[in-house]
């Protein structure tokens, strides 16, 4: 690979390390170019998975401000760049990697943060954001109903009890 490649190579990295939310670093030793093909499928829209040389990587990751990845940078490597959810993207990863063992998560970088395989695995058992929101917005329509009842409770409770002393002073007066 000629110098102004190589250049050209480390600024795409870097580019990518700089604009993406997480990076997730595998290895692909075995799998075929079909099989890659259908990873990159999986994967969809928000990430990009890219084949890339360990020593050109060290140096944009070094450049981006990311140095957790260079122990893990060793043997054939590749990169998921996510741009989207982080969380659907180690779905996808993991879901892959359960279908063809010879795919290896061996960690990442998650804004900023380092990542074990362990945690991109805990992170790929979250739900999707949109279900997490949804949850959130009916708990937070639940408390509104039952401050609602309690409030409602409060006049209810209030005439209540002046019909049982109005009750209770027409049988005094009896």
């Amino acid at each position: 690979m000629a110098k102004a490649e190589k250049a050209t190579a480390v600024a795409e990295l870097r580019s990518s390390f700089e604009s993406s939310g997480a990076a997730v670093l595998t290895e692909y030793r075995g799998l075929t170019v079909a099989q890659l093909k259908q990873l990159r499928v999986s994967l969809g829209e928000n990430a990009k998975f890219a084949v890339v040389k360990n020593t050109l990587t060290k140096i944009a990751a070094n450049e981006a401000g990311i140095t957790q990845l260079d122990d893990l940078l060793a043997g054939p490597s590749a990169i998921a760049f996510v741009n989207g959810d982080v969380v659907e993207a180690a779905k996808s990863l993991r879901d892959f990697a359960k279908a063809n063992p010879l795919l290896i998560i061996k960690g990442g970088v998650v804004d900023g943060k380092a990542m074990t395989p362990t945690e991109i695995s805990k992170l790929a058992d979250l739900e999707s954001r949109e279900v997490l929101l949804a949850k959130l917005a009916g708990a937070m329509k639940a408390k509104q109903g039952h401050a609602a009842a309690v409030f409602n409770a409060l006049p209810t409770n209030m005439a209540q009890l002046a019909e049982a002393l109005r009750a209770k002073r027409a049988e005094a007066g009896e």
